[in-house]
């Protein structure tokens, strides 16, 4: 079986998602694995030898859903190509010659055309509501307006039943127009990745479609172009604008060695790259994946009101059944009166703006947010993220630049025992280079740099949350962290302690090396806290964040020495990563929501014991991008302000649309129950109240 993924034509709202998942079951050799209505994606399995994806996409065709060209979102048609529009116009045009109609010529001509206009317009919305009834088993919203359509027919009101079906008509058929205007920033996102890559063979140049390179094919990629899929610099040396993935305002240095991303714009030299991912798995192509699968995920808040909708939506046809029967009996008054407030009912209690201000609202945020350099992976960690109270973040690589130095290497006194100063470099390096600590990363590097090649060690083992062992020429050999050695070892640190303390006092991060009986030595290394960690914490608390703390593995004097340079309120050291969990814990139980920001790999169990887990520098970590549920992409804390200014913002136009909404529909049933509104009143107030609602919440594309 074959996975496929394709992006249709025509997939705007859930009732076209059933549609297509109603015509997919009828086919035995094709599997629906899911529909994704925001984004207009569909991902099938079917068998390779009995469906071609030329079979696949002629079916989609078929069911009226065809696939678009690779690097388009599903777009609708133009509209005179768009028969929902074009049904809604003729509806229209219909109802206006009707009305002129009725001043100069007898009856039965304008009834004819607003019949017409009736069975045109409402062809759509009515198929739709009978299809809901009899294969969702759904009342819903278009079988309301299908119902007061029929019901002011037959009261005699023609001409307002195709006014309620023209207006509706028309803003069902503009509804795909508005979900393409919130896939303006998945198209952006698009729009990065080049069409084409200069493949190099023999250092000869071939220009090729994106989605033939392979991984270990070189390409070229010249001054102002971007970069094709991610790779690794093999040749050349140049500045790239990170931007379009990461949200870095300025620009990176590239050189041989280092990693570059998908949609990256190259400056002013050439580069020669070995792609590391195809076009399919790079950076971009991630991104642009998570974002669409993300705008599925529901909120709270909206999955609240699709459960209401789904009972609120008979209990209106309910009430107007009663509307129009009990006054009528009981007054002994009339009943068509009646039965026409009850139709105005029926339409004004409509949840249309209700039901779309949550989703259209949280759709436009997350692409707004993917474009800048932010991937919130659903609707429930937008909501979840205003919320939030509480800020706890790593230390290292987090408020520090994750960039550690070794800054001094000091020997314990000299003893018989102990080698000489190369040789345990070369023993400390060759443990070291086993491990995937950034202190581990930084001791190879001042090892390296000091012309010393690593020592070939055995039996080596990881002390999660303390250091390493292994063993050298038959002797066991330790280095970590110093309480390693005082708490786990009892190894005495007395000839080593003076300048432990002195080195920790001063904000460095202290690494012991040695056997089972004596120190040989410590590593001093420092890691410098970002140059903007200040500013961000402060803004963190202008956002409405209650308290900052640091979460570290690292100790008591170095944490506080950090903590106090970057303005943290409270910090806790010396944590093993179930430390970490625990402290979360506390922390929530305490004061409040809680987000966790750290590297996604190290940290995971605390970003997932968080109300919402932050993954920064996320921009090529797969294991990052899957285990957060909020990717920074650059390794900026200031990107984690902006999330929660989205958050926040989020939530005020929701709230402003929720009341919105509500209000008017108040409003319009107390108008309808009294008499006071005609239904081309409640009809045209409907209407504008969903469109003021969309726009609202598209007002989340602006940066």
């Amino acid at each position: 079986m074959k996975e496929y993924r394709f992006r249709v034509a025509n997939l705007d709202c859930e009732n076209d998602a059933a549609r297509l998942r109603r015509s997919l079951a009828s086919q035995s050799d094709v599997e629906l694995l899911q529909i994704l209505a925001s984004s207009g994606t569909v991902r099938i399995r079917a068998e390779e030898q009995k469906v071609s994806q030329d079979d696949l996409e002629g079916q989609l065709r078929e069911f009226g859903f065809p696939v678009q060209k690779r690097g388009e979102t599903a777009e609708p048609p133009p509209f005179w190509k768009d028969p929902k529009v074009l049904s809604s116009l003729i509806s229209g045009v219909l109802l206006l010659v009707g009305w002129l109609l009725g001043y100069a010529l007898p009856d039965w001509l304008p009834l004819t055309l607003y019949t017409l206009s009736v069975l045109v317009g409402g062809y759509y919305f009515g198929r739709e509501a009978i299809e809901e009834v009899l294969f969702e088993r759904r009342i819903d919203i278009e079988l309301l307006m299908t119902v007061a359509a029929i019901a002011a027919y037959v009261l005699g009101q023609p001409a307002e039943a195709a006014m309620l079906v023209f207006l509706y008509s028309i803003s069902e058929a503009l509804e795909g127009y508005t979900e393409s205007k919130t896939r303006s920033a998945v198209r952006a996102l698009m729009d990065l990745a080049p069409k084409t890559a200069l493949l190099l063979i023999d250092g000869k140049e071939r220009e090729i479609p994106v989605e033939d390179l392979r991984v270990g094919d070189m390409f070229l990629v010249r001054p102002g172009q971007a970069v094709a899929t991610d790779g690794e610099v093999a040749a050349g040396r140049s500045s790239l604008n990170q931007a379009p993935v990461t949200g870095e305002s300025l620009p990176v240095e590239k050189q041989p060695g280092e990693t570059v991303f998908a949609g990256s714009i190259n400056g002013e030299g050439s580069l020669e790259v070995r792609a590391t991912k195809a076009f399919a798995e790079n950076t971009i192509s991630r991104i642009i994946q998570m974002v669409e699968e993300a705008q599925e995920r529901k909120g709270e808040s909206q999955r609240f009101i699709e459960r209401f909708g789904f009972w609120y939506s008979p209990a209106v046809l309910l009430i107007g059944f009663l509307l129009a029967v009990i006054p009528a009996l009981w007054f002994s008054t009339s009943g068509t009166d009646w039965t026409i407030r009850a139709t105005v009912f029926v339409v004004a209690a409509a949840p249309c703006a209700l039901v779309i201000s949550i989703p259209v609202t949280l759709v436009a945020s997350l692409g707004t947010g993917a474009r800048n350099g932010v991937l919130i992976k659903g609707g429930i960690y937008v909501e979840q993220l205003a919320r939030i109270r509480v800020v706890a973040l790593d230390k290292t690589g987090t408020i520090t630049r994750g960039q550690p130095e070794v800054t001094e290497v000091i020997l314990a006194e000299q003893d018989e025992s102990i080698p000489p100063r190369q040789e345990i470099l070369a023993v400390a390096a060759g443990i070291e280079r086993l491990s995937q600590h950034p202190l581990a990363r930084a001791i190879q590097s001042y090892v390296e740099a000091e012309g010393v090649d690593p020592a070939e060690i055995a039996a080596f083992n990881s002390l999660t949350g303390a250091g390493a062992s292994a063993t050298f020429n038959g002797t066991t050999l330790h280095i970590g962290k110093p309480s390693l050695f005082e708490d786990q070892l009892g190894i005495s640190l007395d000839p080593l302690w003076e300048q432990i303390v002195r080195l920790q006092a001063e904000g460095q991060t202290v690494v012991v090396f040695g056997d089972d009986r004596i120190p040989w030595g410590l590593f001093a290394i420092r890691d410098n806290i970002r140059p903007k960690a200040r500013q961000a914490i402060d803004d963190l608390r202008r956002t409405g964040v209650e308290k900052v703390v640091m979460l570290t593995g690292d100790n008591e004097r170095t944490a506080q020495a950090i903590a106090k340079e970057a303005g943290i309120d409270d910090c806790y050291a010396d944590l093993k990563p179930e430390d970490k969990v625990a402290k979360v814990r506390e922390l929530a139980r305490s004061l409040g929501h809680v987000v966790m920001v750290g590297d996604g790999v190290n940290d995971a169990p605390a970003l997932a014991e968080a109300t919402v887990g932050v993954a920064m520098g996320a921009a090529g970590t797969d294991v990052a991008l899957e285990t957060a549920d909020v990717a920074l992409m650059a390794d900026d804390l200031e990107k984690l302000v902006y999330a929660l200014h989205l958050a926040r913002r989020n939530q005020r136009v929701v709230r402003q649309n929720l009341v919105l909404s509500g209000l008017v529909i108040s409003v319009l049933v107390v108008g309808a129950v009294a008499g006071w509104f005609s239904l081309p009143i409640a009809v045209l107030g409907h209407e504008l109240s969903e469109f003021l609602v969309i726009g609202n919440g598209l007002r989340m594309l602006r940066d």
